[in-house]
């Protein structure tokens, strides 16, 4: 359906639209206060009763982690000892509070906008979606929401406490400067106090510049059937951005009043880097500017600030967090300006989760063909199955099919990330602005370039691919060259891919900690547990299911475990993780 062009046929199309939007969101409205209580109970009760029934667990185990950690000296041990108990009360108190919240504003805002998407163009039984849509979806991904919150506090939890257990060789060691804390925690003091109501107080100053220029630019869409606007499946939703704009100043405000307080604290964190009490003073001076032209640069306001931006870094040139200019790429003017630009370089509209869903796609294409070479194994699946780590299938797999995402795109001379169809390629410049493409596009864009300049060959990609599978397990990736012949390879060359192949895995883990990760995971094995039953003849045993332990069992024996293994190995790493890691810190550093 093509756009209204002239402005009187926009116009009266706009007037048209008017009544059947308000239907729409008076309807929506009736769903989402219906559904409000039922989805924020099972949000609230799923999660507090994970929160309540881990906290133990998690009491204990941080405790003994921080203990155990080598990388961490025994001054900074003590203060996070001393600084734990109130992260608890904290974790408590929020984690509880914003299950509430975030449950029912979920419930709430969830069928409003299925409601508005059921009617968009192309959507079969219009009628009946508007009234169905949003009601058992909306409950059903309650539950879901509480299952991925266990998840990350269980799984996720744990191999973050397990990475910080292990000491590598190549790992930094961190203590504090007990003469620094003082000044320190001052600059801190003052920073609070001092940004608090200054940034505070310009946020809300210009709150109503925002509102006005943000309705007078969707106002601007609507009419001219631009930005948002242009889709026609679209136009409900962002008539529904129009009327809870004010709610969206609002928020923004709050967000404000809320990071001044850390902005101000990370003056205590300038002066200790820095080892100035004078440049942490320069630090409180210069955050109010600094978030007065971040926030001057939103708004598409006049540039600069009336506010001084003393130096509070000896080395200018050195990256941080509040360093360097600020690009002017998410203004609101710009979004208009912007536009022939972005028809040379389109953003993509791939969602994070689209990106997982992709990921355990390529895990179980891979999973069926390494397990035909015999590389994966019925043990490496009876393990998930019963509740069991297995690294193979946990990291080795992921770690796998994501290497090969690189070695395709190395292959391709691309400048961002092939995906796996072979057209779309993401890039710094195409990629979604979300949290999670900041977060590990570019350490897989740098090991791109890396692995580019090192022309691998054929036989040293297959190495790499065996050692991130098997997850540096020496005795299985000698095996697997039983049939054939091993690479020979110099003892530099050995060292780069054992680094390339600690590199995947550490960037594998991070990416398991993603919320959603340990859902797909469990669906990955289940299939992949079918295929070895249909291919095999029944070779793994039990069902297709996952069967794993009851929770305090599984909670125990891991602790236990993990203790026993730790004491025997008195610091050190385990043989075969040792064997692909001692060479790595003597000849590569990969960033």
């Amino acid at each position: 359906m093509e756009p209204p062009k002239g402005f009187r046929a926009s116009l009266l199309q706009f007037f048209i639209f008017l009544p059947y939007f308000i239907g729409l969101l008076f309807l929506g409205f009736i769903k989402g206060v219906v559904l409000c209580p039922l989805v924020s109970f099972v949000v609230t009760i799923g999660n507090s009763a994970v929160i309540l029934t881990l906290l133990p667990v998690h009491i204990v185990w941080t405790f003994y982690s921080i203990v155990r950690a080598k990388q961490i000296g025994q001054i900074l041990k003590f203060f996070l000892c001393l600084c734990l108990p109130a992260v608890i009360i904290l974790w408590l108190v929020l984690g509880i509070l914003a299950s509430v919240l975030g449950g029912a504003l979920y419930g709430f805002l969830s069928p409003i906008f299925a409601t508005f998407d059921a009617v968009g163009e192309g959507k079969p039984y219009p009628f009946f979606h508007c009234f169905y849509d949003g009601t058992w979806s909306s409950l059903k991904r309650s539950f879901t929401v509480v299952r991925d919150f266990k998840d990350v506090c269980f799984h996720s939890y744990f191999s973050f406490m397990d990475e910080l257990r292990i000491c590598c060789p190549d790992q930094k060691h961190y203590e504090i400067r007990l003469l620094q804390l003082p000044g320190a925690l001052i600059v801190s003091a003052l920073g609070i106090l001092v940004d608090f109501p200054v940034i505070s107080l310009v946020a809300i100053c210009k709150s109503p510049y925002m509102l006005f220029k943000g309705w007078h630019r969707l106002f601007h869409d609507l009419i001219g059937r631009e930005g948002p606007f242009l889709e026609t499946m679209c136009v409900p939703i962002a008539g529904l951005v129009i009327l809870l704009w004010p709610l969206a100043v609002v928020g923004a405000v709050l967000g404000s009043v809320v990071s001044s307080i850390f902005l101000g604290a990370y003056a205590g964190v300038v002066s200790y880097q820095e080892s100035s009490f004078y440049y942490g003073l320069c630090f409180v001076v210069a955050s109010v500017s600094i978030y007065d032209e971040y926030n001057t640069d939103i708004l598409d306001m006049p540039e600069g600030s009336c506010f001084p931006r003393p130096k509070y870094r000896e080395n200018e040139t050195e990256s941080t967090a509040f360093s360097g200019p600020i690009p002017r790429l998410g203004s609101v003017k710009n979004t208009a300006s912007t536009r022939e630009g972005s028809v040379k370089v389109p953003m993509i509209d791939i969602k994070p989760l689209d990106l997982l869903d992709s990921l355990f796609v390529e895990c179980r294409k891979f999973g069926e063909v390494l397990a035909s070479k015999g590389l994966i194994n019925s043990k490496d699946i009876e393990g998930p199955r019963s509740g069991k780590c297995n690294q193979v299938i946990s990291v080795g797999l992921p770690a796998y099919a994501l290497l090969y995402e690189v070695l395709r795109s190395v292959k391709a001379n691309t400048t961002g990330l092939l995906l796996s169809d072979g057209v779309t390629e993401l890039t710094s410049k195409n990629r979604p602005k979300d949290a999670f493409f900041d977060w590990f596009l570019h350490p897989f864009l740098i090991l791109k370039e890396q692995m580019k300049a090192t022309n691998l060959s054929e036989e040293e990609e297959e190495y790499l691919g065996r050692l991130v599978l098997l997850y540096g397990d020496s005795e299985r990736l000698k095996n697997s060259y039983a049939d054939s012949v091993s690479p020979t390879l110099t003892e530099r060359k050995r060292a780069e891919l054992d680094a390339f192949a600690r590199r995947i895995q550490g960037l594998t883990k991070t990416v398991s900690r993603y919320p959603t990760f340990r859902r797909h995971f469990v669906d990955l094995v289940k299939k992949l547990s079918e295929d070895l039953d249909q291919n095999n003849g029944g070779s793994v045993k039990g069902e297709g299911s996952i069967t794993e332990a009851p929770a305090p069992v599984k909670i125990f024996s891991r602790m236990f475990s993990k203790s026993q293994r730790s004491f025997r190995r008195k610091g050190s790493i385990n043989g075969s993780d040792y064997e692909t890691r001692k060479g790595v810190s003597r000849s590569v550093h990969i960033v």
